[in-house]
């Protein structure tokens, strides 16, 4: 029996899953919770030259389940700043490329309601399984969550100030009518330190452990998207380019 229940709680060393995981589902299948560490890039802080970013996407345990790397070039990244259009390659534990973010080049103000950021997510690469649509707003930050056939499944809201200083901040993942708070994508405060010479963010997302697998990775793409709209700065200027 001990033997048994040993092998029950073993993981294959290679993915960080439980053995007898089923392989056709990714590690979000079974997961209510997920964290997404951004790494800190030394020649960024040195010299405030921006450089791609860099994620670790863990689950509730702190085990590494994918790996998240930016892919745009050098010009795009210090030009246009946290605006810019990128593509994000996730990568699982063997190497493999799972999750593709392509986020095209849109307006950066609320005062142009008719080209409002947004970003696709494919599973695997090249098929969208759904869109993180900024929606026109004066001063809240507002998405909708859509999924490949363009439906919208579920709302996100933001607060009307979009300030890390001392504490978390909290999107809400909300049902279409906006009546039922179901998860939430939260900026973590990383300390003083980090959070006045670095960009590198933390961030947990929350959502149901019964959610489509689907839209748990639609979740991922909107959560990188508010930190590029919120929170990513180039270089010594903060710029941004969230609501306004």
């Amino acid at each position: 029996m001990d033997k048994q229940n040993s092998q029950m709680n073993a993981s294959h060393p290679e993915t960080n899953l439980p053995v007898g995981y089923p392989p056709q589902y990714p590690p979000t299948a079974f997961q209510d919770q997920i964290l997404i560490h951004q790494q800190i890039e030394l020649l960024e802080v040195l010299t405030g030259f921006e450089t791609n970013n860099k994620y670790e996407i863990k689950n509730s345990f702190g085990q590494r389940v994918y790996f998240a790397a930016e892919d745009t070039d050098c010009c795009t990244r210090n030009c246009c700043g946290p605006s810019r259009p990128f593509t994000l390659r996730i990568i699982d534990n063997m190497g493999q490329e799972v999750i593709t973010l392509e986020r095209p080049l849109r307006c950066s103000s609320c005062c142009c309601p008719c080209c409002l950021q947004e970003i696709e997510i494919q599973a695997p690469p090249g098929v969208p399984i759904g869109y993180v649509i900024q929606t026109w707003h004066p001063c809240l930050p507002k998405f909708t969550i859509q999924n490949e056939k363009r439906e919208d499944v579920l709302k996100i809201s933001g607060p009307c100030v979009v300030c890390s200083c001392c504490g978390d901040v909290d999107f809400e993942i909300k049902s279409l009518d906006e009546q039922c708070v179901v998860g939430k994508i939260s900026k973590h405060w990383t300390g003083i330190l980090r959070e006045a010479f670095t960009d590198a963010d933390n961030f947990g997302i929350q959502f149901p452990l019964d959610l489509d697998v689907k839209m748990k990775a639609v979740m991922i793409g909107a959560c990188f998207l508010i930190d590029f709209m919120f929170f990513e700065s180039t270089g010594s200027q903060e710029q941004k380019s969230g609501v306004w």
